[in-house]
């Protein structure tokens, strides 16, 4: 995973770039994204920085704006979750995939290098130039299949 200081340079690279200011607001967003190392709606990101960052004024708008901007600039990335929204995580991470629970809403990671070979297969198939994709596979957790 990237170092939070990276990731930071980043943001204040990109906001200069974009002639933005570099407020606490957004530092405290990023931060409590980076430091949960999981995968958050935008309320559940701002439980975090209330219950992390008590004295800072942030609210639900804020950080809609914000995640928009970030993933925007792909320091975060989404998972997205149809009628239920998305989630986010941090971006400039080791490539993985999803598996994600339609009962509980776990999301587990993982990497497999057969299904990455196969789909470099399958863009020199077609001559297409992959820049990146996501897979997401839903299903039931083991934990939820034990509740029945």
């Amino acid at each position: 995973m990237q170092e939070y200081s990276y990731l930071l340079d980043e943001l204040k690279r990109v906001l200069k770039k974009k002639n933005l200011k570099f407020t606490r607001q957004r530092e405290v967003i990023l931060e409590a994204i980076y430091n949960s190392q999981d995968h958050h709606s935008p309320e559940e990101i701002l439980s975090l920085v209330k219950k992390h960052y008590p004295s800072e004024n942030i609210g639900i708008a804020t950080i809609y704006r914000n995640l928009t901007f970030f993933e925007e600039e792909g320091l975060v990335e989404s998972i997205s979750f149809g009628k239920n929204g998305k989630k986010y995580e941090i971006g400039h991470r080791h490539h993985h995939d999803h598996l994600i629970c339609i009962e509980c809403g776990k999301i587990i990671e993982f990497i497999d290098e057969i299904i990455e070979k196969q789909q470099e297969e399958v863009t020199k198939k077609y001559n297409f130039k992959m820049h990146d994709h996501i897979m997401k596979i839903e299903g039931i957790c083991q934990d939820c299949q034990n509740k029945k």
